[in-house]
């Protein structure tokens, strides 16, 4: 007989678990749910309160037996499910089936599988959160109803077996709108003109774009235009005008949270967002190290927060000096959305002092990847901003401006360690201009006209879609992997290589949804409930208070 009974949700979390805490504990794991509510029916009484009716998982009939024997065995039952929303329902449907042991329920949380961690959380249990499992129950009843007044009308209008969600529809909507932007974009002439110059003394060569006339921007949008100006250039002497030196500080990015953490490992590793959550699943929960057992390697990977902990930053300042130097640690904190949950802290290492290639021999080929990824990222938070000299030189040829800039790196600072990535093709010009005086005259080598055309927005990538999604407040972190994954698997989009692309079944279901439901297939719509959710986490609103006008009209 256990004198502790542990329960998570996962058999590695378990094993993980087990080694920090004493022989007297058992540590058992739930397999994720154990209740939900029926597939064959709405399983929600919209005459009472929206009362969810759950029943058991089918297949999950030995484990709950298990479980219940376990728990009449334990004199202390604690409930170690994951430090979410999501962890928190969890925890109260475990509590339910164990009903008869709820005197000596009690739940934990812990924000790093650590053996400190863990140690701490077990003598510091408190009673389930009601409101953080409100807003889960709030979150699925809502779907629930959503999924059953929508699917039937793609059953009737498409074919049978299709379905459709609350955040799920509103994604594909995003990605229909954008193809259909693509499709009526109508592309717009213009153009540039690079004047190639050259210092006479030193035979330094630089390129300069036009900007204007005497000083003023001016676009140009046709060849006619292009010929008149180079027909006025053609006797110019090209005499600098300004000289402006300067430096810029280029500060590094806070540390990750579920939705920055996904949108760099598909820049950067090129990992889908279900790859990036089920690798960091694999980290947080525990990988076997020598010397030190089985250990979680970050902290939890669903998060909107970019708050860490003191002693990470304590931990953080040490290596940086000790690897690096004083003059390259910065003690930064770093502002959390208005928004965000903040319930934990931001994904970072557990160890300081385990370095990627330290211990690259023991992670899987993605697993080191994804941790180098977290850790140099982190780390890169905590140190000081890289430092560059500018230059930026306005030159005046026969009353026509040309503009030319450039900057040189004098101190690298985080950039040591970790860029963040773009989406875009962005590019800073590295190299300096040759120092040059203003008054100084310029030989002019070369003029090159170059014609292009505006180009449409840019196809959604699994990456910008879960920064539009974050941007728009749709969704929370838990949500956007398996929102795409859903959406992918339904064949109502496809990739075409990282770009996300409309397939005819996704438009035809976008078309019939918006027509038929357009209070509920709209961005401020579901922005707002993913709002009205927090409330409840945050204890400001009641489940059933939860704006059930809206149920009623979907």
């Amino acid at each position: 007989m256990a004198d502790k009974l542990v329960i998570v949700e996962s058999p590695a979390k378990a094993n993980t678990i087990k080694k920090f805490l004493g022989g007297s504990t058992k540590v058992v794991a739930s397999m994720g749910h154990i209740r939900d509510l029926p597939k064959s029916k709405l399983g929600v009484d919209v005459e009472n309160d929206f009362e969810p009716q759950y029943i058991n998982i089918r297949g999950k009939g030995d484990l709950i037996k298990t479980l219940k024997k376990d728990a009449k065995q334990a004199k202390t039952i604690y409930i170690a499910t994951d430090p979410d929303r999501e962890g928190e329902a969890i925890a109260w449907h475990l509590a339910t089936i164990l009903e008869e042991e709820k005197e000596k329920i009690t739940r934990v949380t812990f924000n790093e599988i650590t053996k400190s961690a863990v140690q701490k959380a077990i003598k510091e249990p408190r009673d389930i959160d009601i409101h953080l499992v409100d807003a889960q129950q709030a979150r699925r009843v809502l779907d629930r109803i959503v999924g059953y007044k929508m699917s039937p009308v793609l059953w009737k209008k498409v074919k049978r077996g299709l379905s459709a969600g609350r955040v799920q529809s509103v994604a594909v909507k995003l990605i229909v709108d954008r193809e259909e932007e693509i499709e009526n974009f109508k592309p717009e002439e213009y153009w540039n003109i690079y004047a190639n110059l050259q210092e006479k003394e030193t035979k330094k060569e630089l390129e300069a774009r036009f900007y204007g006339k005497n000083g003023k921007k001016q676009d140009i949008h046709s060849e006619e235009e292009v010929n008149g100006i180079l027909k006025a250039l053609e006797k110019a002497n090209y005499i600098v005008e300004e000289v402006k030196k300067g430096q810029k500080k280029r500060n590094p990015a806070p540390p990750f949270t579920t939705s920055t953490m996904q949108q760099e490992a598909s820049r950067k590793l090129g990992f889908t967002l279900k790859k990036t959550m089920s690798v960091a699943q694999g980290l947080y929960e525990g990988v076997k190290i020598p010397e030190k057992g089985t250990v979680g390697l970050i902290t939890y990977m669903r998060t909107d927060s970019t708050r860490i902990s003191e002693e990470a930053r304590r931990s953080a300042k040490e290596h940086i000096v000790a690897t690096y130097g004083e003059n390259y640690y910065e003690n930064r904190y770093y502002k959390t959305s208005k928004d965000a949950q903040d319930a934990h802290e931001g994904i970072r290492p557990t160890y300081a002092d385990l370095e990627p290639d330290k211990i690259k021999d023991y992670l899987n080929k993605d697993q080191y990847k994804l941790y180098k990824l977290i850790y140099n990222r982190f780390m890169a938070s905590q140190m000081k901003a890289a430092i560059y000299d500018t230059m930026a030189i306005t030159i005046d040829a026969n009353g026509y401006t040309f503009k030319a800039n450039g900057q040189t790196i004098q101190f690298k600072g985080f950039m040591t360690l970790y860029v963040e990535g773009t989406d875009g093709k962005e590019q800073e010009i590295e190299g300096m201009l040759p120092d040059l005086k203003e008054k100084q005259e310029l030989k002019l080598k070369k003029l090159t006209p170059k014609q292009s055309f505006t180009e449409p927005p840019a196809r959604y990538t699994e990456a910008s879609l879960v920064k539009a999604l974050e941007e728009k407040d749709i969704g929370r972190p838990s949500t956007y992997s398996p929102t795409i994954t859903t959406i992918l698997e339904r064949r109502y989009i496809e990739k075409e290589q990282k770009q996300l692309v409309p397939t005819e079944l996704g438009r035809v279901v976008n078309k019939l949804l918006t027509e038929n439901f357009t209070d509920v297939i709209n961005v401020e719509f579901t922005a707002k409930i993913e709002n009205e959710f927090d409330e409840i986490a945050r204890r400001k609103r009641r489940m059933e208070e939860n704006d059930s006008r809206v149920l009623w009209t979907i």
